[in-house]
């Protein structure tokens, strides 16, 4: 419908110029935008105020002309002219209706454009260490990036999605020793003891939580074990209890052959294994929130040597040493990313001969752009003073303004609108595959897109479990299954015959596609068709703000627009209110649209539409 409306409101320039009512000017954009309230309209141009310096004519002039030339058209019903020149566009009843039809006949399509014209984007989210378990944190991450990813697929970009995997360096080793430790442990209590490999994992365990328990740490009595774990390893360990876990699994393999190993070799072995094991628990993790990657690139594949015997890392530091970039001083190798406004220039290789973090960064998006025209890498923000170092690294390699940052505040847990206990100093968290199991994925990504990226959500469990209309992913979801039953009983179909049909072959036999729509003409049926309408700006409005969260707010006020319809038009006859047949298979297209585009809004935050609830 906006391409109609445009040439319609660039005809009426047009021939008001041919009329000389207008001066000869060119207009490049219409201003065309949906206006907040309905009475000023269905469509508005702000030609008039944009052209007014170029026509040397007052905007409320220009909009006159253009509003008194505009052609006759079946899905304008009237035009005014409101304000200092706004060209309010009102369109017809059968125009306003056809966005059912539209919605029946696009189905998934709807709303898809062609903002992206195909540009490569990559999408890195989520790109937690694998030295233990995804917590509620990195699943707002995944509901944002992946709900991102979506949404730019639907508005024409070719989105990669892609976890990187920081499996280089000292946290690996960290992971290592403290599993390792931890192993040692457990053959401790068998020996001492006298017990199996099981009840001293469970030995281990209590003393863990009588640790947690112990916040100001009075009772050292009544948690040897974690207190000579620290002791041992200091702040360099992991200390959640997934660590005891995972030396209880490699006890149980291999019972206690590593005792007495060589501490390096034991070490090494709880690492590679542990490390796959955690990789493999946070693949799972990701899957049951339906959020799947294109690609897993692990960190160690910059250090492996080719055929030549250099890696990506000494390919991309030779590049830019060749560019002047690099320099040496105090014995470690240095990048000039003051050059590129960073606020101090960055090491590179320390005196030591270690590689920083940051020297993986280069080399591993100068690998993104061989791969891909953009990159968007969703980041918490705490790492806000790390985005200036990178994009200076971007720049320097020839990827000037294709670098970008989403920034995420953090998630606070609470039940009952009490916060749950979380330590990182007592390696206490929530894992997001707990939370899963309590409160379903639909839920979860629901609430973790629902604000926008820079703000803070309060996440309290039971009232995202809550299954009534103060629920907003209850409320949506609820909408949508009680138009699939409206369809049931109109198609004369069970559930389970509709499970087999399908819901829009059910739909096609409550209502053809080509059902008259021009007889709705209630206010709450023009309402439900405005929301419809504005589907497609709000896709490419979310696609270029990187933000899905509005996405949820439209499911809310689509779903309140379904209800106010459903409230006051009688969409099916009953045993004394009969209603026009042609009235009621009209009225099951606008269920079936809205079905449609709520099942669709759903599907781009990764949330399902049930058809029973």
């Amino acid at each position: 419908m906006v391409e109609t409306i445009e040439k319609l409101v660039r005809a009426a320039v047009e021939e008001a110029q041919a009329a000389g009512e207008l001066p000869q000017f060119e207009v490049a954009d219409l201003g065309l935008e949906r206006p907040a309230d309905s009475s000023h309209g269905d469509w508005t141009s702000t030609v008039a105020l944009r052209s007014a310096k170029a026509a040397r004519m007052a905007p409320r002039a220009i909009a006159e002309a253009i509003a008194k030339h505009l052609p006759d058209s079946p899905e304008v019903d009237h035009v005014d002219v409101a304000g200092p020149g706004f060209v309010n566009i009102y369109l017809s009843v059968a125009a306003g209706n056809e966005v059912f039809r539209t919605a029946r006949v696009q189905g998934a399509d709807f709303g898809r454009s062609d903002l992206g014209a195909g540009q490569r984007v990559q999408v890195e989210f989520v790109s937690a260490n694998p030295v233990g378990p995804l917590h509620i944190g990195h699943g707002r991450w995944a509901a944002l990036g992946d709900s991102l990813s979506r949404v730019l697929e639907h508005a024409g970009y070719d989105v990669e999605r892609e976890y990187y995997v920081n499996d280089h360096g000292n946290q690996m080793n960290t992971f290592g020793n403290s599993v390792s430790e931890r192993y040692l442990q457990l053959a401790q209590i068998m020996d001492e003891k006298g017990v199996d490999a099981h009840a001293a994992h469970e030995a281990l365990i209590a003393d863990w939580s009588a640790f947690v328990e112990d916040e100001a740490d009075e009772h050292p009595d009544s948690h040897p074990y974690m207190d000579a774990f620290r002791a041992k390893l200091g702040a360099d360990s992991y200390g959640g209890d997934y660590i005891i876990d995972l030396a209880a699994h490699f006890m149980e393999a291999d019972g206690t052959r590593w005792v007495s190993a060589d501490a390096e070799e034991r070490m090494l072995s709880f690492r590679e294994r542990g490390y796959k094991l955690m990789l493999d628990d946070i693949r799972q993790t990701c899957t049951d929130m339906r959020t799947d990657f294109d690609q897993w690139f692990s960190e160690r594949s910059l250090y492996e040597k080719d055929a030549n015997g250099t890696s990506a890392v000494d390919r991309a530091f030779a590049r830019l040493r060749e560019q002047g970039y690099l320099f040496e001083k105090d014995g470690a190798l240095w990048f000039r990313s003051t050059d590129f406004g960073d606020d101090k220039d960055r090491v590179l290789v320390k005196a030591d001969g270690a590689y920083t973090y940051f020297a993986s960064d280069v080399a591993y998006h100068w690998n993104k752009y061989e791969r891909v025209d953009h990159v968007i890498d969703v980041w918490g923000a705490d790492h806000h003073g790390y985005i200036a170092r990178v994009r200076a690294a971007t720049d320097a390699l020839g990827y000037e303004g294709k670098f970008e940052v989403l920034l995420g505040q953090l998630v606070n847990l609470l039940r009952n609108g009490q916060p749950v206990k979380m330590s990182k100093r007592k390696g206490t968290m929530v894992p997001l595959r707990e939370l899963l199991d309590e409160v379903g994925a639909d839920a979860t990504r629901f609430t973790l897109v629902s604000k926008s990226s820079n703000q803070m959500i309060d996440f309290d469990i039971e009232a995202v479990k809550r299954q009534d209309n103060t629920n907003p992913v209850y409320y949506v979801q609820y909408a949508h299954a009680r138009i699939c039953s409206i369809l049931r009983r109109a198609a004369g179909v069970t559930a389970e015959q509709a499970a087999k049909l399908g819901m829009n072959e059910v739909a096609l036999r409550a209502c053809p596609i080509d059902c008259d729509l021009s007889v709705l003409t209630d206010p709450t049926e023009a309402a439900l068709a405005r929301k419809l309408g504005e589907f497609g700006e709000l896709v490419e409005g979310c696609a270029r703000d990187r933000a899905p969260f509005r996405l949820t707010h439209y499911a809310q006020e689509l779903a309140a627009a379904f209800h106010a319809f459903y409230t006051v038009c009688q969409v099916l006859p009953s045993e004394g209110r009969p209603v026009d047949a042609v009235v009621s298979t009209a009225r099951l297209a606008a269920c079936d649209a809205c079905r449609r585009v709520l099942a669709l809004t759903l599907s781009l935050i990764g949330v399902s539409a049930p058809e029973r609830m």
